[in-house]
């Protein structure tokens, strides 16, 4: 799925530039990485708030078009108002298709309702980590990963070494075998 992002470069810098353009309906951003200098870039504020509402968006490699040019690029770091949904200014990285990458991409439960430890033994589904990070080149990055939860019966666990990578994806080293998802039996 190829998201495309549409941004202006901007010629004025600073916090007084970076407040007019919000006060405008902008979110005032960078495009940072590769062998290029960074670029300032200004966005849509109500496209890139939309787009931030899906979880593809911060896992996908994007397609920023910057006045008619297109790089590709990943999310890096948003930075929102206090208590307003605003987007106060937004952070790309340039991606090179050859180069290994680091990414955070989330994990998807699927068939926790039909799984032993909670249709049988009335259990409840924990899910200790959401997210995990992995290394990959571009072209490889998943947008989710899916973990299977139909083999669990109550008290047991799936761990980070029983996960069904895709073909190019691997984990980063994490401090042991984690657990991503257990049954809790019910006391009482």
């Amino acid at each position: 799925m190829a998201i495309e992002v549409i941004a202006q470069a901007r010629a004025q810098e600073g916090s007084g530039a970076s407040r007019r353009l919000r006060r405008a309906g902008k979110v005032p951003g960078i495009v940072y990485g590769g062998n290029t200098a960074a670029v300032s870039i200004e966005l849509d504020h109500n496209s890139t708030y939309y787009a931030l509402q899906n979880e593809a968006f911060h896992s996908s490699i994007l397609d920023l078009v910057v006045d008619g040019k297109t790089e590709q690029v990943l999310l890096r770091a948003t930075q929102w108002h206090a208590y307003k949904q605003q987007v106060l200014h937004i952070d790309f990285q340039r991606v090179a298709a050859d180069q290994k990458l680091q990414m955070k991409v989330p994990l998807h439960f699927v068939n926790g309702d039909v799984c032993p430890g909670v249709k049988l033994g009335g259990g409840i589904v924990n899910h200790i980590l959401t997210e995990v990070q992995v290394s990959c080149l571009p072209a490889d990055l998943p947008e989710f990963i899916e973990v299977d939860l139909v083999g669990l019966t109550a008290e047991s666990a799936i761990h980070l070494s029983e996960l069904k990578l895709p073909k190019g994806v691997e984990l980063v080293a994490q401090a042991g075998d984690l657990a991503v998802a257990a049954i809790a039996a019910v006391r009482g």
